[in-house]
């Protein structure tokens, strides 16, 4: 085959893989048809049971195919990101987040929202502080773990304390929500607020409590390949993933709500 003819018929694949947005239906695979290689994932804390999951399904799919996640708060990551860190996803607890990584242009396409979550109290199993609700967070008697308000659970804490007339009374403030739920579950602390992801899976660790008005406050989870991927392919495929039927199902029994 010419080169001028091979040329031609990379075309398509090429202008498949620069049309691929982050909101995209479909996936933008390799010029052979299968991405191939490491696609690094950066991921808000709270994603990582069911990223995991998603990750591990979609190498099955594509041999030659890894995915690397790194799973921390949402803020930390859009700085990492905004830094010239090698990610090919940027999956954030907020839009705000997202919206850092998308004022300076990084991402490939416009970012899509998928999946949203809400904030529960997490206490130690038995319940040894007595909490019964939001306003035993405002106590200054009992030991309270609230994330730092930078991060979008803790930004969604001040939200629902303010609707509630409440002024919480934290002992700790966490980088990320997976630190909070910890510790719940090491007993460190009376109650942590966390989202009802958490809660549901650290199974019987922690018990949860519902708090009145949280549905109000629904942090948006928005999602997008980055321009400068260095697997655009891999990148554009795990996108797809999550946003599928597949992605919406393991969301879904994750506990995560359908945007």
């Amino acid at each position: 085959m010419s080169g001028r003819r091979a040329a031609r018929r990379l075309v398509p694949a090429v202008l498949a893989l620069a049309l691929t947005g982050c909101g995209s239906g479909g996936a933008a695979p390799a010029a052979d048809g299968a991405p191939t290689g490491t696609v690094t994932v950066f991921a808000a804390a709270s994603l990582t049971g069911v990223f995991t999951e998603l990750g591990d399904q979609l190498a099955a799919e594509y041999e030659g195919l890894a995915v690397q996640f790194t799973f921390a708060g949402s803020a930390t990551l859009a700085t990492q990101v905004l830094q010239g860190a090698p990610a090919d996803v940027f999956a954030s607890a907020d839009p705000a987040q997202m919206d850092r990584v998308a004022d300076a242009g990084l991402p490939q396409g416009s970012p899509g929202v998928f999946a949203g979550n809400v904030l529960e109290i997490a206490v130690p199993a038995g319940n040894p502080g007595d909490v019964g609700g939001l306003a035993d967070l405002a106590d200054p008697d009992r030991t309270i773990a609230l994330c730092a308000p930078q991060v979008p659970c803790g930004a969604a804490a001040e939200r629902l304390f303010a609707a509630a007339g409440l002024t919480a009374a934290p002992d700790t403030l966490e980088e990320d929500v997976r630190a909070a739920l910890t510790k719940a579950q090491l007993g460190e602390v009376d109650a942590a607020l966390v989202y009802a992801t958490d809660i549901r899976a650290a199974g019987g660790d922690v018990e949860g409590i519902a708090v009145p008005g949280a549905a109000d406050v629904v942090n948006e989870y928005p999602i997008c390949a980055l321009a400068a991927a260095p697997n655009p392919a891999g990148a554009a495929a795990f996108v797809d993933l999550v946003r599928s039927a597949d992605g919406r199902q393991a969301l879904a029994a994750a506990g995560f709500r359908t945007p």
